[in-house]
């Protein structure tokens, strides 16, 4: 594996800004809030911090609405706390990288709202607009929030009375770009240059794989009670989009050393080549086949995806060896649209000695995988889901359609609520766990959002001095893959499969030409055994998550919820 790009020896951290900490205490949180914590993120050991947007919106998706993209919303801060930021996170070797949100602005961007005002203006062009049919909207696509995909524009009708729509994949807030008009595309390159050219590392590239639209804009089989069918099949991963994405790199990611991270759910892997081959669009790519392994691809969070461990080793090993053979992962357990990990593969009943373990095997498990490692805010406490009591108390607005469109299909308020508590975006989008203080040591005034109770028991001031605590196990991790001698070996070493004959194991080693390392994982609540015989020779734990690990002749006695990083000798 070629060693000659810097983003490969990074330790990244993703951070919800809005959630982080509140420097001004006005209940969100913001850019100073962020430099204040730099002490702390540096001594756990990230090198590369992803900051979700912030730039000025009306906040509809909490930032992924953009109004200016060459502007800072005000309850985050200024350019100039922006500014501030990067030079005082270089001064610690951390480098940042913004999210890049080009597949839709906000409806209250001034392209749109030239676009309402004059359709015979350019600016109708750089959205996509269609006519109905006798109120009938151009296709029955339902968005990835609930609803129509189209919204009517009032006051524009045909002379045979039908009505004007504009296409959003997202809320109705977040018009969808035409991407197949060049000047839009030009506009957004011009975005893109300018914060490179300000100094950050690169962007995690947001919704990039839905800019393509089959141009058709044909109906679907409806696959709900709304009469609606999801829109995925003709908006995502369409053919065509890789002569937008060539053009997108050349024009600017290719004129700097930065990274760029793209998230592409549902890419196929035959496709992994041209993304992220030696003259790829990106970096690397977050792979949620296994990510989102609890999820069917009709998006609902009532229709839950059942799965088994043996099921979830396939689809990691899929995914590792296929980023492998093609070019660089970026491995992750958790991000502000996901539930916390514990809860999404383990369920929602693991008391609280259990999910210290828990933690610090799924740790284990990710961090050592092929790629740059991405932590999001929290992880490394052990922080796990919330329980809600009323959908009253959501904030984010995919849960809360989620809600009301379980109650569509048949299921009570009781069984709604509980579907929406388990997956909902909100569980990782609550104020982090400073302290067991009021509100988690997070802001002196009400947060913009309910607090996880659980910080009174799970934060960083009760974690930070705790060798056992599971931000101590980070610590170790992160030091073992940054500044040991087996560095080399777990970021550009080999990544092998390893079959143990126990569905309840992952395994998997990690060689190059110096040493073979392995990692093992029981994901069990019951003691499992492995025979390591033929295969290996244990030498040396480098990391565990139980200290006492029962080796005999070769023989692991593992306990319940047991993992370890181990050197070997092959037999």
């Amino acid at each position: 594996m070629s060693k000659n790009k810097w983003w490969k020896r990074e330790v990244a951290y993703q951070i919800y800004p809005k959630s982080f900490y509140d420097s001004n205490n006005d209940g969100i949180g913001d850019i100073n809030g962020i430099t204040r914590k730099l002490d702390y993120l540096s001594d756990l050991g990230v090198t590369l911090l992803w900051i979700c947007p912030i730039f000025k919106s009306p906040m509809d998706d909490n930032g992924y609405d953009i109004s200016d993209y060459y502007d800072i919303a005000p309850e985050f801060g200024t350019l100039e706390d922006l500014d501030n930021l990067i030079n005082e996170a270089k001064k610690k070797n951390i480098k940042i990288i913004l999210d890049l949100v080009i597949n839709h602005t906000s409806d209250e961007h001034e392209w749109f709202q030239e676009a309402l005002k004059n359709p015979e203006s350019k600016y109708r062009d750089y959205y996509i607009f269609k006519r109905g049919k006798k109120d009938v909207p151009p296709t029955n696509w339902r968005g990835h929030f609930g609803g129509s995909v189209w919204e009517k524009v009032e006051g524009e009708k045909d002379k045979d009375g039908n009505e004007m729509y504009y296409l959003h994949l997202f809320s109705k807030k977040q018009p969808d770009l035409n991407w197949e008009n060049p000047e839009v595309r030009k506009e957004l390159y011009k975005i893109v240059n300018f914060w490179l050219t300000k100094g950050i590392a690169g962007f995690r590239v947001d919704a990039i794989n839905s800019i393509k639209k089959d141009q058709r804009y044909l109906d679907l089989p409806v696959d709900g009670e709304d009469g609606l069918a999801f829109n995925i099949k003709y908006t995502l991963n369409q053919p065509g989009i890789e002569e937008f994405l060539d053009e997108l790199r050349n024009e600017t990611f290719k004129k700097y050393d930065c990274v760029t991270v793209a998230e592409t759910p549902l890419l196929e892997y035959e496709r992994y080549d041209k993304f992220i081959g030696e003259n790829g669009f990106f970096s690397m790519i977050f792979d949620f086949n296994y990510a989102e392994i609890d999820m069917k691809d009709d998006g609902a969070y009532f229709n839950r995806n059942d799965f088994t461990v043996k099921e979830l080793r396939e689809k990691i090993f899929d995914s590792q060896l296929i980023i492998q053979k093609y070019g660089w992962g970026a491995p992750f357990l958790e991000n502000h649209d996901s539930p916390r990990s514990i809860d999404k593969y383990f369920g929602d009943n693991i008391n609280d000695e259990d999910a210290v373990t828990i933690s610090k095997l799924l740790g284990n498990l990710f961090f050592f995988l092929q790629g740059t490692p991405f932590i999001y805010q929290g992880q490394e406490l052990g922080i796990n889901n919330f329980k809600r009591t009323s959908i009253e108390d959501f904030d984010d607005i995919a849960s809360k359609d989620q809600y009301y469109r379980a109650l569509k299909e048949g299921f009570s308020s009781e069984e709604a609520l509980y579907y929406v508590n388990r997956r909902s975006r909100d569980n990782t989008r609550t104020p982090f766990h400073w302290d067991s203080s009021e509100n988690g040591g997070f802001s002196r005034a009400i947060p913009w959002i309910k607090m996880n109770e659980s910080y009174k028991k799970v934060n960083v001031e009760m974690e930070i001095e705790d060798k056992n605590s599971v931000l101590s196990h980070y610590k170790k991790m992160i030091e073992l893959r940054q500044k040991s001698k087996y560095s080399d070996c777990l970021i550009y070493g080999e990544f092998v499969p390893l079959d143990l004959k126990n569905d309840e194991i992952i395994a998997y080693s990690r060689k190059d030409n110096n040493y073979e390392l392995i990692c093992i994982n029981n994901f069990s609540s019951k003691s499992q055994e492995v025979d390591l015989k033929d295969k290996f020779s244990v030498k040396e734990i480098l990391i565990a998550n139980i200290e006492d690990i029962q080796i005999k002749e070769n023989r692991i006695n593992l306990k319940p919820y047991q993992s370890f990083v181990a050197k070997v000798e092959k037999l």
